[in-house]
């Protein structure tokens, strides 16, 4: 068994990206978003994606719906949907969210978004293939 006071670990963290679990068919990612940060623009073709925001606020940007989150709330980004996450508020964004199937290296800590947008570009963060 996985336990995992998450808000306590997410609230902890000040790394942008870090994986603390990956299964099979999911994977737990907490996020820490520095004031004016985004996730950045993306898709996940065959990923779906559930995010819970611990706290701070954003603006939740969904295929162009855009509407504003804080802590509490939760998003589902269904795969294929065009998304982005963007920090609104004075204080860091943090939240974990839960990718089905994994989209990340098991263990993978990104300290930046830089590092993390590096590591994708050059393969180092490819989820595990079994």
């Amino acid at each position: 068994m996985e336990h995992f006071t998450i808000a306590t670990v997410a609230e902890q963290s000040s790394d942008f990206r870090r994986v603390l679990w990956t299964g099979e068919h999911t994977q737990l990612v907490i996020m820490t978003i520095p004031p004016g940060g985004e996730i950045g623009e993306e898709v996940h073709e065959d990923i779906d994606q559930i995010l819970t925001f611990v706290s701070g606020t954003a603006d939740a940007i969904v295929d162009g719906e855009k509407r504003s989150v804080a802590q509490g709330d939760l998003v589902v980004v269904p795969a294929g949907r065009k998304h982005n996450f963007v920090n609104t508020g004075p204080n860091p964004l943090v939240l974990y969210t839960v990718y089905g199937p994994p989209e990340h290296a098991d263990q993978a800590v990104h300290r930046t978004k830089e590092e993390a947008d590096a590591a994708e570009e050059s393969g180092q963060d490819e989820p595990p293939t079994s």
